[in-house]
């Protein structure tokens, strides 16, 4: 299986490149999975519900975070549910933003 990993997704600009390039790639290279990094997908940093939408849409599989994931609270829920969202492992279960 061919997995695609792609880095940090910044703002508005690298959801566009993921959501106009992705879907080429994951058919020129027939990738079984596509990993991407989400946590400042939401203006530069953070992710919200709609952003993390726009890129699972786009055919990222699923998205890992980072510090910046606490950053718009509305996430937080998802986290623990069946969205593929991964939260940071030196950020155990409970761990919420106003935690940190």
């Amino acid at each position: 299986m061919l997995i695609l990993a792609i880095g940090d997704i910044v703002g508005k600009p690298g959801r566009r490149a993921v959501s106009q390039l992705l879907p080429g790639l994951r058919q020129q290279y027939r990738t079984g999975l596509v990993i991407a990094n989400g946590e400042n997908a939401a203006g530069g940093i953070g992710l919200t519900l709609s952003t993390a939408k726009e890129l699972l849409d786009a055919g990222v599989d699923v998205l890992t975070s980072g510090n910046h994931i606490w950053v718009h609270k509305e996430i937080i829920p998802y986290l623990d549910g069946e969205m593929p969202i991964l939260r940071p492992l030196n950020y155990p279960r409970g761990c919420r933003a106003k935690d940190i």
